[in-house]
């Protein structure tokens, strides 16, 4: 088995609209070590991230964080430990289009 330690994905959506920040490819198992969500901006403005296994519709359970506050010109981190399979996707949504995601961990295939 190989482990490749990487920046898995990075995405800044446009406003109100949700995005594959990272989909674990096939035969591969991910852990997530840490995300971050900058707001870029002086307005504040909040942000969401979701958890999708094998990649289902959005559903209100898969959400780890909803409508979360998030202020101008700030920075929120998560040091969480996810394990993902094959196919699971982390999803990322902003109300202001002005946040940046990074989702960084290991991939072992």
């Amino acid at each position: 088995m190989a482990e490749a330690l990487k920046i898995l994905g990075q995405e800044s959506p446009a406003a109100a609209t949700q995005v594959d920040l990272y989909t674990v490819p096939a035969a591969t198992q991910s852990t997530i070590s840490t995300l971050t969500v900058a707001n870029r901006v002086s307005t504040a403005t909040t942000f969401r991230i979701s958890v999708a296994k094998a990649g289902a519709a959005d559903a209100l359970k898969q959400y780890i964080y909803y409508d979360q506050f998030l202020d101008g010109n700030s920075s929120f981190l998560v040091t969480i430990g996810m394990t993902l399979s094959a196919t699971d996707a982390i999803r990322v949504y902003s109300a202001n289009g002005s946040v940046s995601f990074n989702v960084f961990g290991i991939e072992v295939s």
